[in-house]
């Protein structure tokens, strides 16, 4: 899903709890810096490495990684990347989600309750074995170092710039980035992409739904013209009006 020079969407698709889903990993690169938002779930590093392989990235170049908050959908890959490749790789983070990323305090959609609601969610086919992994991760979950703490406001130099936006509710230390040379929004779990239309945050995915929706407003005082939803994916249709409508409870 290609953006424009530097920028690119990575649609990563694959059978999670027994259905498809597609997420929408970031790559933000220019010719000292290469920049992966967020990572995936647990085992899908060689699916990320493909999709960027397609569009010519080389991984050695990887020195960066952003998690744009806690979700094992966001985190799981995270410390096979850093296994994987050789290269140093900075990790950054809110510093709200760091201690949850580094598994010095659980995750917060993830207890008792949540673990059994998600295996009962399972397909009845889905075999013993691979009920038994999928449990092990969600007990388990991975955990990695996150080296820089990025605060709300704060202008990344990078790749001709990246604005950290705090936007909580999804999560208490939930960030959206802002790539200012492309004018690129990557969202991602603050809004989603459903049927071709930009909707607010999920409710059923918040820790606080009512913080998620207000912290839309963030986004009114950027000029935007392409959001990355990391579900959803790609949406430019009149983007600031739109997010002006969300902001505003429409």
């Amino acid at each position: 899903m290609f953006i424009t020079n530097g920028v690119q969407g990575l649609e990563v698709s694959s059978n999670v709890m027994g259905r498809m889903d597609t997420i929408y990993p970031t790559l933000v690169w220019d010719t000292d810096h290469t920049i992966l938002v967020d990572t995936g779930y647990p085992g899908q590093w060689p699916l990320i490495r493909q999709e960027a392989e397609k569009s010519g990235i080389a991984w050695d170049t990887l020195n960066k990684v952003i998690i744009t908050h806690q979700d094992l959908d966001h985190i799981g890959s995270l410390p096979t990347i850093l296994n994987v490749l050789p290269q140093p790789i900075e990790v950054l983070a809110n510093d709200v989600e760091k201690p949850y990323i580094q598994g010095e305090k659980r995750l917060l959609k993830i207890n008792p309750e949540s673990v059994a609601q998600a295996m009962d969610s399972l397909p009845e086919n889905v075999p013993e074995e691979w009920r038994k992994a999928f449990r092990q991760v969600l007990e388990n979950p991975p955990k990695s170092k996150v080296d820089k703490t990025v605060a709300d406001g704060e202008e990344l130099p990078y790749c001709g710039g990246i604005v950290v936006i705090h936007t909580p509710g999804h999560t208490p230390g939930h960030i959206s980035l802002y790539h200012i040379q492309s004018k690129t929004l990557i969202a991602g779990d603050s809004m989603i992409v459903a049927n071709g239309e930009l909707l607010g945050p999920d409710p059923q995915y918040c820790i606080d739904a009512d913080l998620a929706v207000n912290s839309l407003k963030k986004f009114v005082q950027y000029d935007i013209e392409t959001i990355i939803c990391y579900h959803g994916g790609l949406y430019k249709d009149n983007v600031n009006r739109r997010i002006a409508e969300l902001a505003n409870g429409q």
